[in-house]
């Protein structure tokens, strides 16, 4: 994970996104299917909120709840991040120290916001090193990577992977550039593997751009995505119903929370069914928080550290 990392997600101009259509994989999992307890007496947009581990401790994901009905905010609570990194021969999966902490530490870490029906996906983000999504020479390559990718999940009891085509380096350390069948080939095998998990899409960069090779489409084989640029508003490429979508993105520091109410009342006006925040940390949010859950959900939020 690169410091590169915190700066661009604090971008507050966005590059429009159309929606992508036609599918294969399995399909969504409803928006009330998010969590069982989480959902209890909530009705709405789902929430997700990424959690910088590096800077920040995922339980702060479980410390709020809705005023009216006691229910949890977030819905989808999102490690960042682990890497695709380069061994100069292929693409491995890589935890830096403070990810392996919270995967070897699950039982602390990540157990708690499951019991309260917080699904937990790791996000894999690029690490300059040259290897991509969109850049496996073969589909044997493709398919590899998704076992290490199901393998974690399944090693470390997670809730599903998300994928984020940033700091890649493309053509770094005699890597390719990106081609039309990887993504394709890597999120195909890894529904595949993991067929009832989460797997979502932060609309960002080459991999994006492919999600359609030789006539078929994984736009719908992703459970979620999601604006990648905070501040804005932009409908992302991926499923092509409105209930797996969120356009609206706001990061805790660096969107103002009149603008987080914003775009959550714009949310909920155009029947969008994802809510997506970045960067929560330990400090006491409720009131940040309040001003987009007044919207998505008719409450104001508690905090309970």
């Amino acid at each position: 994970m690169s410091p590169a990392s915190i700066s661009r997600r604090t971008l507050l101009s966005g590059l429009a996104a159309t929606s992508a259509v036609a599918a294969t994989g399995a399909a969504a999992l409803p928006a009330t299917a998010a969590g069982r307890e989480c959902r209890a007496g909530k009705t709405g947009p789902i929430s997700v909120v990424y959690v910088e581990v590096n800077d920040h401790s995922m339980l702060s994901a479980g410390q709020y709840t809705l005023t009216q009905g006691g229910a949890q905010v977030f819905d989808i609570a999102v490690i960042f991040a682990a890497n695709i990194n380069y061994d100069g021969t292929k693409a491995y999966l890589h935890f830096n120290e403070n990810v392996q902490r919270v995967l070897d530490n699950a039982a602390t870490e990540i157990r708690p916001l499951q019991q309260k029906g917080i699904k937990v996906v790791l996000s894999i983000l690029g690490n300059h090193q040259g290897a991509g999504f969109a850049n496996f020479p073969s589909k044997a390559a493709a398919e590899a990577f998704a076992q290490e990718l199901a393998d974690a999940v399944t090693r470390y009891g997670l809730d599903g992977i998300d994928f984020d085509d940033e700091y890649a380096g493309y053509g770094a350390n005699g890597t390719g550039q990106p081609n039309a069948s990887s993504f394709f080939y890597l999120v195909s095998a890894l529904r595949r593997k993991l067929p009832t998990k989460l797997i979502t899409l932060y609309d960002i960069g080459p991999s994006a751009a492919r999600l359609s090779y030789n006539g078929q489409s994984i736009a719908n084989t992703f459970n979620y995505a999601w604006n990648p640029y905070y501040g804005t508003w932009s409908i992302p490429r991926g499923p092509s119903a409105k209930s797996r979508l969120s356009p609206a993105a706001v990061s805790y520091s660096a969107t103002s929370s009149s603008l987080a109410a914003s775009l959550a009342q714009r949310t909920v006006n155009e029947g969008y069914g994802v809510f997506l925040t970045y960067n929560l940390s330990a400090a006491n949010t409720a009131s940040y928080i309040s001003a987009f859950t007044s919207k998505l959900y008719g409450s104001t939020t508690v905090y309970k550290p």
